[in-house]
């Protein structure tokens, strides 16, 4: 297993929390191929979640070299794996890792996913519904721009008491979502940047199998993670996905306004 170097640039002020009493949640990331610069974007999510202080984290490259006794240390498995790279792997698990996975999720495990960490194992369901919701034929984007993302399930842990919020990103259209998984936020993508001009889901939870999932289809690049609400999503989201709670506060400097997201971005 290869552990990526935290980037120096997510150390620090944002997003800071101090974990609450009990085992620290174990976090075991799934990269090494992805058709976005998974090289930048890992150490940038390993360091949104160990600079909370509420996390162990881990990172694994070689996701097709796993084997099944691999899973058993993590509270939570979060992809930023995805089999559309250029020299992405031709096959990734075979049954009896599959398995090993599902068996691990139904202890009340969690699995997270970031932006396109859901576009692999399109033939295995159980994944999928976990996953949330995936690319299809018929998703799309528009060009990156700036826009404003609203919360639509004031009761899930993951996004209550939380104010809207702008971010600079990629907004997915017509993701395909899973039977089950429940929206907790949209976007509105501006057809300026040939965008669809209508609500589109961006973040879901779920539980199924047995275990819980949370989806961010925000996160195209390290720039958008930067964006402090994406970070306390990311933090949030993954700490609910562990345990079933969230204690993790959202962050103090929140990009309320357009200027404070563009501010972000430098």
């Amino acid at each position: 297993m290869r552990r990526s170097l935290i980037g120096l640039l997510f150390g620090g002020a944002a997003c800071l929390a101090v974990a609450s009493a009990g085992e620290t949640p174990r976090v075991l990331i799934l990269s090494g191929a992805n058709n976005h610069d998974w090289k930048a974007t890992t150490p940038a999510i390993r360091a949104t979640l160990e600079t909370s202080g509420r996390f162990t984290v881990d990172v694994e490259e070689n996701v097709p070299g796993m084997t099944p006794e691999a899973f058993a240390p993590y509270d939570v498995v979060l992809s930023n794996f995805n089999t559309f790279g250029k020299n992405a792997p031709k096959k990734v698990w075979n049954a009896t890792m599959r398995k090993a996975f599902a068996d691990h999720m139904a202890k009340g495990k969690g699995l997270v996913i970031v932006h396109a960490g859901s576009s692999v194992f399109f033939d295995w369901p159980e994944f999928q519904k976990l996953a949330c919701g995936t690319w299809k034929d018929g998703t799309n984007h528009g060009g990156i721009h700036l826009n404003q993302v609203t919360f639509t399930a004031a009761d899930s842990p993951i996004t209550k008491g939380l104010a809207p919020f702008w971010i600079r990103d990629e907004f997915w259209q017509k993701i395909l979502v899973a039977p089950g998984a429940k929206p907790l936020a949209t976007v509105t993508p501006d057809p300026a940047f040939k965008g669809s001009g209508k609500p589109e889901p961006i973040l879901f939870a779920t539980e199924s199998g047995g275990g819980r999932g949370f989806a961010i289809f925000l996160g195209h690049d390290v720039v958008s993670m930067k964006n402090t609400a994406w970070r306390s999503l990311l933090q949030r989201g993954t700490e609910w996905a562990a345990t079933g709670k969230v204690t993790i506060p959202p962050a103090q400097n929140w990009p309320s306004t357009k200027e404070d997201a563009e501010r972000m971005t430098r």
